[in-house]
């Protein structure tokens, strides 16, 4: 999701809850601690120099348990991000603590968003030696027909 969906989603919603990747909601006593830039700038395993860039949204479970983020709060929250900051519209990505800080890409199934599980990849895999998945297919036998080729008939020499 990226800064555009979230900032126009927020103004339809009574309350902001967030869906974590087994089904349980982040407490909606949470804070936004951050709003952020993140660039990273590397090289893959090919040589190839990449970037990439995406708004970081921290939530943080505090002990303040009376505390509820509105939707109108959080996007004041993000306009004065991207007023100070100069963020851009890129893809969301949520960091969340759980048993460290998790990662996640954000979407929205139409009543919250829901923090979505984020995987590494090889950005070159042309280039690291890992040969490509082959495609897996069941072999039947074809009994009882003339296309059918028994063990041992002769039919496969």
């Amino acid at each position: 999701m990226k800064l555009s969906e979230i900032k126009a989603i927020l103004p339809t919603l009574e309350n902001v809850a967030f869906q974590t990747p087994d089904g349980s909601f982040v407490p909606e006593h949470f804070h936004v601690t951050e709003v952020g830039s993140i660039q990273k700038h590397f090289i893959d395993c090919g040589g190839t120099i990449r970037k990439e860039q995406v708004v970081n949204f921290q939530l943080w479970n505090a002990n303040d348990v009376d505390h509820r983020l509105k939707p109108a709060k959080l996007l004041n929250i993000i306009k004065l991000s991207e007023e100070k900051l100069g963020i851009e519209d890129n893809e969301i990505e949520v960091e969340y603590q759980s048993d460290t800080i998790g990662k996640y890409d954000l979407a929205f199934n139409g009543t919250h968003f829901v923090l979505m599980a984020k995987t590494t990849a090889c950005l070159a895999s042309d280039s690291c030696g890992i040969p490509a998945e082959k495609m897996k297919v069941q072999l039947t036998e074809l009994s009882g027909s003339a296309n059918s080729c028994a063990p041992g008939s002769g039919c496969c020499n």
